[in-house]
């Protein structure tokens, strides 16, 4: 028999703020604007970066994650030193390397780092899957559980502060030059975020349980969104939560702005569902922040759902994606589809499941 996954604490820090209620908070005002960044070459484009802190790169890092850390509450006996830590990420490093001016070292430094910061004394993996980094991250900590492994895991996504990333993502002509409008009627392109969220995955019952969940590489398309992998994932998520596509009551889209993978996944999504379920976008708030999105952007929704804000769009969308946006929460909220795409090929998907109490 396997064991039930559930989340048993979370923790957020990005652009609206450097926990959670500071960021349902500014959500409620509206939001925070994002913030023109230069990089190299003098080209500069707007990026929802966390709020500015004194320090250098390691030492803004280690402060960040270990207050977020701490937000979900970890007690002591489930930091045991069977437990496992999940570090979900895909510009990783390279905020420091470029500070520092040298090459750090392979992929598991950072994830070392990150732990250090926090004490931990568990097992350590790195997961770097481009945007389904995080999604991945939980995926593979769920399993651990359900197959009795481990009683608890911590999966931390974190997309910290460089101008790699923005550079690169503006070099291929990706970026908006003003705001991302997912599913918007003038959408130019994504905004970047940075964050960092944590996650506590337990096999003890508590509000949200972890569903099921699936992941698909399509390797014929790997800088884009692919049809038939959406299709794949969504319905391979759905089966392993034990749900059908009317149990479906909202879905969290990639939804980052692209003028093509919007409309792509759009179309996807209603090969999938008859009628489609009211769908919610949280990019516009804190941008896309890449590795760090599947754990960032659950949180921040989940929080939401529990404090009764709601991140209801304020721009057109595109009559001819035929879609829309919940303007509130749906009344009847039980089971979210939480999806996410990247680089290489990659579709993620959870069915996360609000627990009767």
């Amino acid at each position: 028999m396997t064991a039930a996954v559930y989340l048993a604490g979370t923790g957020l820090a990005c652009a609206l703020g450097l926990d959670l209620p500071q960021s349902l908070a500014a959500l409620r005002r509206g939001g925070v604007p994002a913030t023109p960044t230069t990089v190299p070459g003098g080209f500069t484009w707007p990026l929802h970066a966390l709020p500015p802190a004194e320090g250098d790169w390691v030492r803004q890092l280690r402060r960040t994650v270990r207050r977020v850390v701490a937000q979900c509450g970890l007690p002591c006996h489930l930091a045991a030193p069977e437990m496992p830590l999940f570090v979900a990420s895909s510009s990783l490093d390279v905020g420091f390397e470029e500070q520092a001016g040298c090459f750090a070292g392979d992929v598991q430094v950072f994830a070392d780092l990150v732990a250090e910061a926090i004490g931990w004394r568990g097992p350590v993996f790195t997961v770097s899957t481009a945007c389904t980094s995080a999604v991945n991250a939980v995926l593979a900590a769920a399993d651990l559980i359900r197959d009795g492994a481990v009683p608890h895991a911590l999966v931390l996504g974190i997309e910290f502060s460089n101008r790699l990333t923005l550079a690169g993502f503006g070099g291929m002509q990706l970026l908006s030059p003003d705001r991302a409008l997912p599913f918007g009627a003038g959408r130019d392109g994504l905004v970047l975020g940075e964050a960092v969220a944590a996650m506590v995955l337990s096999s003890t019952p508590s509000r949200w349980r972890v569903a099921g969940g699936a992941n698909v590489v399509a390797g014929d398309t790997p800088t884009g969104a692919d049809a038939g992998a959406i299709v794949a994932v969504t319905r391979a998520a759905m089966q392993r939560a034990g749900v059908r596509a009317e149990d479906i009551d909202l879905i969290k889209p990639q939804a980052a702005g692209s003028p093509a993978n919007d409309a792509i996944e759009a179309a996807a999504l209603k090969t999938v569902f008859a009628s489609l379920p009211p769908m919610v976008a949280l990019k516009p708030l804190i941008g896309h922040t890449l590795g760090a999105a599947g754990a960032a952007e659950l949180v921040l929704l989940l929080g939401c759902i529990e404090a009764g804000a709601w991140p209801a769009g304020d721009y057109p969308l595109d009559p001819t994606l035929d879609v829309t946006l919940a303007a509130q929460a749906p009344t009847r909220l039980r089971h979210i589809l939480f999806s996410a795409i990247g680089f290489g090929g990659g579709h993620a998907a959870l069915v996360v499941e609000d627990c009767p109490s």
